[in-house]
């Protein structure tokens, strides 16, 4: 508490009382039966940043139905923003030998991707002809402009250096992909991981050149297999193994519900980027970035249970 004089005056009678805390002018008032607190310093405002947040949305038509994809798009961006906070979290995570730690944020992740599945529902409200009244004004901005989308595919594990070239009038984006290009993905650190771990992965999928795509390995898949085969006795790997596929899992729904949105949207149109739209999509449900935990899984075995069925009592 001080004796500072507030900098604020409030007229005579007014229901709100003042006091200085910290050094920080507050105020308080009873609303609705709770006693409410504010003061002049962090506000719910200035650390959203709301003003320049919700001044953001500047729509290049005067069509109703853009400020829809505009927020649409808006909030996906912010989305990414987080799973690539969350992924280089559970990376750092992984080099600790922390496989709980790196579990749990790999489970947020794939908590958001369940979560940007959805909205694309939001999208799909978005008839035919709402998108025609202003798809004319986007020209050719496109979804496949997004530097952020990128670096997530790239810090995944998905390495594809020529979709940089769309960026190369943006320097900051340019160098920033480059540089993820350059750094062992997610699935780099998850088989260093293994290999700390005592599985035996080839030397040549942990000191590789990282910008080259990741070719998949009989050895590697070899190292799932046995995890898989025998998960108590390798729980953690296989729970690690477990949240990385399922993260995979929900990114190709997401996946999925955007060409199906899409289609739904334009049909086979081109997109306004230039792609062949919804073809160019389908192609994409094809890409992996953990390939051997996929392919492993049609190698696994039931073992035989219930002696033997020629003598079955069931009739």
């Amino acid at each position: 508490m001080s004796d500072k004089k507030p900098s604020s005056d409030l007229p005579e009678g007014s229901p709100i009382t003042r006091r200085i805390e910290d050094g920080v002018e507050t105020f308080e008032a009873v609303i609705q039966g709770e006693t409410i607190q504010w003061d002049k310093g962090l506000t719910y405002g200035r650390h959203l940043q709301t003003d320049q947040l919700l001044s953001s949305q500047v729509p290049v038509s005067d069509k109703p139905d853009e400020m829809l994809f505009i927020i649409m798009h808006q909030t996906m961006e912010l989305w990414i923003k987080l799973m690539l906070h969350e992924v280089r979290e559970a990376i750092v995570a992984l080099r600790a030998d922390e496989l709980g730690k790196a579990g749990k944020t790999l489970d947020r992740t794939a908590t958001i991707m369940r979560h940007m599945i959805h909205s694309w529902e939001v999208l799909a409200t978005l008839s035919p002809h709402d998108f025609l009244t202003f798809r004319g004004f986007l020209r050719k901005a496109s979804g496949f402009q997004s530097h952020q989308y990128r670096e997530l595919e790239f810090l995944l594990g998905l390495k594809r250096p020529d979709l940089i070239l769309v960026h190369h009038d943006n320097g900051e984006a340019t160098e920033q992909l480059k540089q993820v290009l350059q750094e062992p993905s997610l699935y780099d650190e998850v088989l260093a991981a293994l290999a700390r771990g005592g599985r035996d992965i080839p030397e040549g999928k942990l000191k590789r050149d990282w910008s080259e795509p990741y070719e998949p390995s009989d050895a590697v898949e070899d190292a799932w297999l046995a995890i898989y085969t025998d998960p108590d006795q390798h729980w953690e790997l296989y729970t690690l193994g477990e949240k990385v596929t399922a993260l995979e899992y929900y990114f190709q729904e997401w996946r999925f519900k955007h060409m199906k949105t899409v289609s739904r949207v334009i049909g086979h149109k081109h997109g306004t980027g230039g792609s062949s739209g919804v073809n160019y999509l389908v192609k994409a449900l094809d890409l992996n970035f953990f390939p051997e935990l996929w392919s492993m899984r049609t190698r696994m075995n039931a073992p035989k249970e219930g002696g033997d069925y020629s003598q079955c009592p069931v009739s």
